[in-house]
């Protein structure tokens, strides 16, 4: 038999058939704090509790491009920082049925957020408040943020939080918040010196002294 003859005559229904969905969780530094964005459930299961964005991988497009999809219609966001998290594969995490998550996390700075074109359900909470949420969706968070603080000190990651120019005190707050630890100046300033170039602006208008504005290289 040939392989063309084998796949002519395969009978898939002979196999179960696990569904493949995705989970985004997309994070963003407001208020000083590192947040997520969530959505309430309208529907059962976990009707009404809070769940990170989600849908059903298509059959005809690839993980990322259903990842890209689910965040665009959550957010109208495209074109940030997104990356493959995890695979969450445990045989009970949606009472439905077998549901298999592909996670993704994303980056974004608050100023790229166009809080208009939100969902209804769907809003930014601080991840340290977070309490309880549908699914293992809380496991999906830590990993992300734990995936987001290994890569700090070796990507250039953090610069996905801040706008396309900002200043030093400005950078350095946003690994702070990541890092949940405090920097001292000069070695941050040394650390970033050649990932970063000056624009000759100045940010005026505070009571402080006026800051350099800066912009990745």
């Amino acid at each position: 038999m040939t392989e063309q003859e084998f796949l002519k005559n395969y009978d898939s229904s002979n196999y179960q058939k696990p569904s493949v969905a995705v989970d985004i969780a997309l994070f963003t530094i407001h208020e000083n704090q590192l947040q997520v964005l969530l959505t309430k459930r309208q529907a059962h299961p976990f009707a009404g509790m809070l769940a990170l964005p989600a849908t059903f991988v298509g059959i005809d497009e690839t993980l990322d491009e259903c990842a890209k999809r689910a965040l665009y219609q959550k957010t109208g966001l495209q074109n940030i920082y997104l990356e493959q998290l995890y695979t969450w594969g445990d045989i009970n995490r949606d009472p439905r049925m077998r549901i298999i998550s592909v996670s993704y996390y994303a980056l974004v700075s608050e100023s790229n957020i166009q809080f208009s074109e939100l969902e209804q359900e769907a809003k930014f909470y601080p991840v340290d408040e977070i309490k309880s949420l549908a699914f293992d969706h809380e496991k999906i968070i830590a990993y992300g943020r734990e995936r987001i603080r290994n890569k700090i000190n070796y990507t250039d990651i953090a610069f996905s939080l801040v706008p396309e120019e900002f200043t030093l005190p400005q950078l350095q707050k946003i690994y702070e918040i990541l890092l949940n630890q405090k920097l001292y100046k000069a070695n941050f300033r040394k650390k970033i010196s050649d990932k970063i170039i000056s624009t000759d602006k100045m940010l005026s208008g505070t009571k402080h002294r006026p800051s350099r504005i800066y912009k990745k290289k």
